[in-house]
């Protein structure tokens, strides 16, 4: 992949790809150095990437990957040392800037739809991570079952059934508060 190719792959899916990152990590900050992780990953590996394949997908799982070590490091880090701050980040959310608000929607609308948003992406930050990164995949990066399949290197069916579980768990978790939308 040459310079240019890499450009308009970063101008395609480069969106899709930080709001992965975003999300994986759990917050804006996290998201965007794991974003930047990953960019800087693909470019150091640029010459051996070939336009015609999924990079996408292979941008993705490199992201996986990143996260999945950086959570060992802290992990082991937490295990020698633990400092209790850190809880502190689990509790900062990401904004989410997609949405569009109508000029008859009032600001009390917009404080309770930025409310449920933040619910439900509590709710699905809580999930377990095997059942949370396909959800992600899915719905965040737009990618299909089987090209998560490949990311995370797990059969189809363990994939459709881990989404399954998540989605069950969300609906539980929706309707114990009452949810009904």
């Amino acid at each position: 992949m040459n310079k240019e190719e890499f450009e308009q792959f970063v101008l395609k899916f480069g969106k899709d790809i930080l709001r992965f990152c975003r999300m994986t990590a759990g917050d804006v900050e996290n998201g965007d150095e794991l974003y930047q992780d990953t960019m800087l990953k693909l470019l150091e590996k640029k010459k051996r990437l070939d336009s015609m394949q999924n990079t996408k997908s292979y941008a993705l799982s490199i992201s996986i990957y990143l996260w999945k070590n950086k959570k060992k490091k802290y992990a082991n880090r937490m295990r020698l040392v633990p400092v209790d701050s850190m809880d502190a980040m689990s509790d900062e959310g990401y904004e989410v800037s997609d949405h569009e608000h109508g000029s008859e929607t009032s600001p009390e609308q917009i404080v309770l739809q930025k409310n449920e948003v933040d619910m439900i992406q509590g709710f699905v930050a809580s999930l377990p991570e095997k059942y949370r990164i396909p959800i992600y995949l899915h719905y965040s990066a737009d990618l299909q079952i089987n090209e998560i399949s490949e990311i995370l290197a797990l059969p189809e069916g363990t994939v459709k059934s881990r989404m399954r579980k998540a989605k069950q768990q969300l609906k539980e978790k929706l309707e114990a508060i009452g949810y009904d939308r």
